[in-house]
């Protein structure tokens, strides 16, 4: 009988390769991403990790409130399921992981590096919930790119480095925040593709900021982060619009609009886009060291994150195409 439910199972699941541009889209948003650091970790020394994130969403709220006002009766009809979605990915991944890689970075005090390399864990956690929430399950081949992307990834933050000497010196708890946020950001992945099949991705990005707002200033008040402290000159308030607008808004505007097409187990290796280049650019702008294996990693990466669209992934028949479009609103 459960050979019968497999094989039946197999037959409601098409293979589907991801559209390029869909990969290139999510690929690009992630790059912005990794400009995140640099702009990041100054405001560390002057802020909390709290006040940082909350008024980073909401020069976000600000940026995205007309859309929320277009697009007022679709959020309104939303099921059950897509304001889950929307929580999911708002309090998530928007909010806590957010913080978590915020304050990864406060607490990282030799290397920085670790912090980006934990997080992008994030393949592991988003396949698995993907396979749960999506039904989206990756074919051997997606694994076999895995362990590539894997090795590149780890190359280019510790070299030879052994795991255990990564982790000296105090970076204990900020790769626990990695991690933490790693997870955060692989469910968001999930559900982001779930919420997209109500929603279009600029209302999705638009409920992702502004739903994370009050839910971060409740948890802010108790640690007295509702206001920001002295101590901060022209540049550090250039740099919070920078955030949010640059490595937030611009790179969750492409990252919506590719993961329509793109099935999570792809775009989360797509995602690997971010420490390719976060490692480069914390190597030029936050002398952090890159070494001749690390380039290594560099090449290995995005030599995977190239071919990924190649290999197809299994997804539910009917949505072999791309996700389906929004639901009319009366539904």
């Amino acid at each position: 009988m459960t050979a019968v439910r497999e094989a039946s199972s197999r037959r409601d699941l098409v293979a589907r390769r991801a559209p390029t541009a869909g990969v290139v889209m999510i690929a690009a948003g992630a790059s912005l991403w990794g400009l995140d650091a640099v702009l990041r970790k100054p405001l560390t020394d002057i802020w909390s990790s709290w006040t940082i994130v909350l008024y980073e969403h909401v020069l976000l709220t600000l940026a995205v409130a007309p859309i929320l006002w277009l697009n007022r009766e679709r959020i309104r009809r939303l099921s059950p399921m897509g304001w889950a979605s929307a929580l999911v990915v708002a309090w998530g991944g928007s909010a806590l992981a957010t913080l978590l890689f915020t304050e990864a970075f406060a607490l990282a005090f030799s290397n920085p590096d670790v912090v980006i390399l934990l997080q992008k864990t994030q393949p592991l956690w988003a396949i698995g919930a993907a396979a749960l929430v999506l039904g989206e399950r990756p074919r051997a081949e997606l694994w076999l790119l895995l362990v590539p992307a894997v090795i590149g990834t780890y190359l280019l933050s510790f070299g030879w480095m052994a795991p255990g000497d990564a982790f000296t010196g105090g970076q204990a708890r900020p790769a626990l925040y990695a991690l933490g946020a790693a997870a955060l950001w692989g469910a968001a992945t999930a559900f982001g593709r779930r919420g997209l099949r109500e929603m279009t991705p600029d209302t999705l990005m638009a409920l992702r900021f502004s739903l994370a707002l009050p839910f971060l200033a409740v948890i802010a008040a108790p640690k007295g982060a509702l206001t920001p402290g002295g101590g901060a000159d022209a540049a550090d308030w250039l740099r919070l619009p920078l955030l949010a607008l640059g490595s937030g808004l611009i790179a969750m505007v492409l990252y919506y609009r590719g993961l329509r097409t793109t099935p999570a187990p792809v775009a989360t290796i797509a995602e690997l886009a971010f420490p390719a280049t976060a490692l480069v650019v914390n190597y030029i702008w936050l002398d952090a060291t890159i070494q001749g294996w690390q380039w290594v990693g560099f090449v290995m990466l995005w030599a995977t994150i190239a071919a990924i669209h190649r290999v197809p992934v299994l997804v539910p028949r009917g949505r072999e195409v791309a996700v389906p479009p929004p639901l009319p609103s009366g539904a």
